[in-house]
């Protein structure tokens, strides 16, 4: 990839990106952190970091989860415009954000479900049908891939979005591999063109079908996880 990786957004991916981005930086309610000249790099360009990841860049229907104020599912989706992208946010304000963004920028196959994705991975529509599940930031690598695993199709994957590498979170999530049925595959560095300087992307694939306890209820996740 350039080392832009928006460099190759068509002007249209890139004009509706920019109206995302103008329309964060008038949201009264509180859905980021960074709206000002920093937005571009922190959110656009680190989101379409995931595009190295093949499985991502080739991917037909992507669940991104904790998706906050749309970050990397809304990149993802205008860069991707053959693949369904679902965007799952537990918090009403963020996927209300996250609909009158998709909208507005002309982003239609991006669609805000509000709900936490244990809820979402309940319905049989949803459960095993995704290729790949996204996250940035929004938990530790066992939490993420529990999470991931009852949504993910056999061989799809999680690609996550972490800073600084950590011995211990890594250790945790291999330990948890059978449990989840989610295997480490790589990690890539990509704080050199990303909107972070120790970004790094995890990617976890699912290497067997989802165990039968899983979800478990809501939060447990996080609160017990596995590893």
């Amino acid at each position: 990839m350039s080392a832009d990786p928006a460099a190759s957004l068509t002007p249209a991916a890139r004009r509706s990106l920019e109206t995302v981005l103008a329309l964060l930086a008038e949201e009264r309610a509180s859905v980021s952190s960074v709206v000002d000249e920093r937005a571009w790099r922190v959110h656009v360009v680190d989101s379409l970091t995931g595009l190295e990841v093949a499985e991502l860049a080739g991917a037909r229907r992507i669940a991104d989860i904790g998706s906050g104020a749309g970050f990397p599912g809304l990149v993802l989706a205008a860069a991707l415009p053959d693949a369904k992208v679902d965007l799952i946010e537990s918090v009403g304000r963020k996927t209300a954000f996250i609909a009158r963004a998709a909208e507005t920028a002309g982003i239609p196959n991006a669609f805000a479900i509000t709900a936490r994705a244990e809820d979402v991975a309940r319905d049989e529509s949803a459960r095993e049908s995704y290729d790949v599940v996204t996250a940035r930031a929004v938990g530790r690598l066992s939490t993420l891939a529990e999470l991931a695993s009852p949504l993910l199709r056999e061989g799809g994957v999680l690609v996550a979005w972490k800073g600084r590498r950590d011995v211990d979170e890594e250790a945790q999530m291999e330990h948890a591999t059978e449990s989840l049925a989610m295997r480490p595959e790589s990690v890539l560095d990509v704080g050199g063109r990303a909107g972070s300087e120790h970004r790094h992307l995890h990617v976890i694939r699912k290497s067997a079908p989802t165990p039968s306890n899983l979800p478990r209820k809501s939060g447990l996740a996080k609160k017990r996880p596995f590893g």
